[in-house]
């Protein structure tokens, strides 16, 4: 019984189109889904704060065509769109797309794209200068993880950069929210229950992908690690 469950189980947290396209239905509930809140002024904090660690990490340029895995509502997109040449959506609920598209229907540079939920197949190789990913990792069992980080490095043009976050078990703030989680009952953990990282696991993703120049930040709660794409 216990193996027949911990299968069950594990197939549900990965199939992720049908979790969060159903977590997605309504606007309302996809943003309770992501963020536990629907405020708009709370969402636009949020993605300033977010746009300020890209800034720091990675930095926007005008040129750049950016792409962000897992981009729910658009609630990064919303303010980087302007700051760059292109920004692409790309999400595995055609829920999530579809608000995406509405709430940002004003910018003129802005591609939704819906994804398989395994890889980046819409996003042709070669053709982006910077992909990020924030507020995902915890959902995604590692094998993904690690395939969004190839598959980013697959993306990128040359000299492009890459951008990761997710809870930081090693922080005393990550081990709380790991301890909390865990405290849920086995049958009453959703398939989006959310996963911490390491540090070592992160920066092991970007090596073995081939990223060179990585480099990592620990604010409090989070782990962010970033690369670059060798020119040659």
């Amino acid at each position: 019984m216990f193996r027949r469950l911990k299968y069950s189980l594990g197939g549900m947290r990965s199939n992720y189109k049908s979790t969060w396209n159903r977590l997605a239905w309504t606007e309302a509930k996809a943003k309770d889904a992501v963020s536990g809140f629907q405020s708009e002024d709370l969402y636009r904090e949020a993605a300033q704060a977010t746009l300020g660690m890209l800034q720091t990490c990675v930095g926007i340029h005008s040129d750049d065509v950016v792409l962000e895995i897992g981009a729910g509502v658009g609630r990064v997109g919303a303010m980087l769109a302007p700051l760059c040449k292109e920004w692409i959506g790309s999400d595995v609920s055609e829920n999530m797309v579809r608000h995406m598209r509405r709430r940002l229907a004003a910018h003129s540079n802005v591609r939704a794209v819906t994804t398989n939920g395994y890889d980046l197949s819409p996003i042709a190789s070669q053709s982006v200068d910077l992909v990020y990913c924030t507020v995902v990792f915890m959902h995604l069992e590692e094998f993904e993880r690690y395939g969004y980080v190839a598959e980013g490095f697959r993306v990128l043009k040359p000299g492009g950069r890459m951008l990761v976050d997710n809870v930081n078990l090693m922080s005393d703030e990550g081990w709380e929210f790991f301890q909390n989680q865990r405290k849920l009952p086995v049958h009453r953990r959703p398939p989006h229950i959310s996963h911490t990282s390491t540090p070592q696991e992160l920066e092991t993703y970007f090596r073995r992908a081939g990223f060179v120049d990585i480099g990592q930040i620990q604010p409090g709660l989070w782990i962010v690690t970033y690369g670059r794409k060798p020119a040659g």
